[in-house]
């Protein structure tokens, strides 16, 4: 009776999902006609995003709850800990950003689309001969006033562990005069229990999960408490160690990062176990 109720739940959902993201799709590229300026054009999209992330959260029975929120007009390279589209909707709901996501996201049929009216900015993870100019347009957009969000792991986690963070594109902030603010997103309560391998895959886009997996999954579910805390933030200047920069906003963040219950905990080995 459970697994009937999921899925007639994830078939409205879907509906509802699909008749949201046409509305989205439409109105960023009415805005895309309408508005020539690059810059501006490009604020409207991620104010847009922000709009209907808000009205899907509403609507599947997601409720977040934010710690230490930026003061308004507070400008920043935002790093966070990532685990799927689900964490996105979170981020994108608190306020209008700018996601770094990958060109292999940007070539992928709808999602492509989706970031490209989202504002988005690309990164060409396949080559490091680019990356150099990629730093620049973001360097570029914090100082034209975005607040930018940068998943350092470079991709989404099965909910276990916070990845090492790629260095180079963090130094962005530096050469923009703005600091790095971590962010840590944690999944709290799904349907009423916590958040463990039952319910894993319902949040986590992880490994050969295909997107459209991950979507009905996250549709079947009844609700979602999930918790964004920002910490504290980094300042750095061009001549810092970007390894040193980079290990501190990992530390900061998975210090506060609580893994999936249920994993298997590593055996101790004899010669390193206490008393």
């Amino acid at each position: 009776m459970e697994e009937i109720q999921a899925g007639l739940r994830g078939v409205l959902n879907l509906i509802y999902f699909v008749l949201v993201i046409v509305t989205f799709l439409a109105w960023s590229f009415l805005c895309h006609l309408v508005i020539r300026n690059p810059e501006k054009r490009r604020a409207q999209f991620s104010k847009n995003v922000t709009f209907f992330c808000r009205i899907i959260l509403k609507a599947f029975g997601m409720n977040l709850t934010v710690k230490n929120k930026p003061k308004d007009g507070e400008k920043f390279l935002l790093v966070s800990n990532h685990m799927g589209f689900v964490d996105i909707l979170l981020m994108g709901s608190i306020f209008p950003l700018l996601f770094v996501t990958s060109n292999e996201m940007r070539e992928t049929p709808f999602l492509g689309l989706l970031t490209e009216m989202g504002g988005c900015m690309y990164v060409e993870r396949r080559s490091r001969t680019k990356i150099l100019d990629e730093m620049k347009s973001i360097v570029t957009a914090l100082q034209n006033g975005f607040r930018i969000v940068l998943y350092p792991e470079a991709t989404s986690t099965n909910g276990e562990q916070v990845l090492p963070f790629k260095r180079t594109l963090m130094m962005a902030a530096s050469h923009a005069g703005v600091p790095i603010q971590p962010a840590v997103v944690n999944f709290r309560k799904v349907n009423g229990e916590d958040f463990s391998l039952k319910w894993r895959d319902h949040l986590c886009w992880y490994g050969d999960i295909t997107f459209a997996t991950s979507l009905w999954k996250a549709l079947t579910l009844k609700s979602l408490h999930a918790e964004i805390e920002f910490l504290e933030q980094i300042h750095t200047t061009p001549e810092d160690d970007r390894g040193l920069i980079a290990d501190k906003a990992h530390s900061l963040i998975s210090e506060k990062f609580v893994p999936v219950k249920g994993i298997a905990v590593p055996a101790v080995p004899p010669e390193l176990e206490t008393t």
